[in-house]
């Protein structure tokens, strides 16, 4: 998030040492059971933002001895080579749901990375899967351009959603509540949470489902990353034989959990004009995409 620095991993009884440096805006993994040592290389702070499944591992083990003095080396995800911590461009498909993945163990900057055009969740919307060290760990780079927002949609709690630019907020309510809580006289249970770099919301903040959409109120792009850990609902591979679904990328009635623009609560539209407003920002939200097919 500030300063920069270097990082050294190494392996269990290998003296071979990788060294890489990083930025504000990096982003780097550290493989399974790997040791690693962040050195600042300023005279000042360095602030880092990290997500770990250590909670994880600590609720399925219970066992503090075995997860942090087992010297178990993970080879498969874990080769010491000179390239290892070397970005790689490359874009390729996921295995579970076809979408734009970079399989590298380094981004050097996602605040300005290029993005791959996704145009699911709203129109223009970029978005990226960094797949890193080979670790259970599911993460998202998303963008959504200026003056325009997100389909709201439904999922169980995980994500934890970091502003990387611009501002923007986001709104969050369960699905017991329906597709137009406002309307329907039950606006006081809706959740808002307005955030800029590098503030953090909680998509779907407790347990079931909730409902959620994302706002961006500046004259910038409004770019997220997603965290979710090993818990990333819409991505399980669920049974065996059973087909993957991308449920919050699927509008309600073809079978999905997200809300087609012209079936949402008209007080979304109406406070993101206004805030656009307020900001000096033009609404690009094009009237057809409230027109029902």
């Amino acid at each position: 998030m500030e300063g920069r620095g270097t990082t050294e991993v190494w392996g269990e009884g290998n003296g071979k040492k990788l060294t890489f440096e990083w930025q504000r805006g990096s982003l780097f993994s550290i493989p399974l059971n790997a040791w690693h040592r962040i050195v600042n290389a300023t005279s000042s702070p360095a602030l880092l933002l990290a997500g770990t499944t250590a909670p994880n591992a600590m609720d399925l083990y219970n066992n503090t001895d075995f997860i942090f003095d087992c010297p178990y080396t993970f080879k498969d995800r874990f080769d010491p080579t000179d390239d290892y911590y070397k970005p790689k461009e490359e874009i390729e498909p996921d295995p579970v749901r076809g979408l734009a993945m970079r399989q590298t163990n380094i981004i050097p900057d996602i605040i300005s990375c290029e993005l791959p055009l996704d145009n699911r969740r709203s129109p223009g919307y970029r978005r990226i899967e960094p797949h890193m060290t080979g670790n259970n760990f599911y993460l998202w780079i998303g963008q959504h351009q200026n003056g325009r927002y997100s389909k709201a949609h439904a999922h169980g709690s995980a994500a934890v959603l970091i502003c990387l630019g611009g501002k923007g907020y986001t709104y969050t309510w369960p699905a017991t509540l329906g597709q137009t809580p406002w309307k329907d006289g039950k606006g006081e249970f809706v959740k808002r949470q307005d955030y800029e770099p590098v503030g953090m919301v909680s998509a779907a903040p407790m347990s079931g489902n909730w409902f959620h959409a994302h706002f961006g109120a500046s004259k910038e792009p409004l770019r997220l990353t997603a965290w979710f850990g090993p818990n990333a609902p819409g991505r399980s591979r669920g049974r065996p034989g059973e087909q993957n679904i991308d449920y919050g990328a699927i509008d309600l009635k073809d079978g999905g959990t997200a809300i087609p623009y012209y079936d949402e609560d008209p007080f979304l539209r109406k406070e993101h004009e206004e805030t656009l407003n307020k900001e000096g920002v033009s609404s690009r939200m094009e009237p057809s995409l409230y027109q029902k097919p």
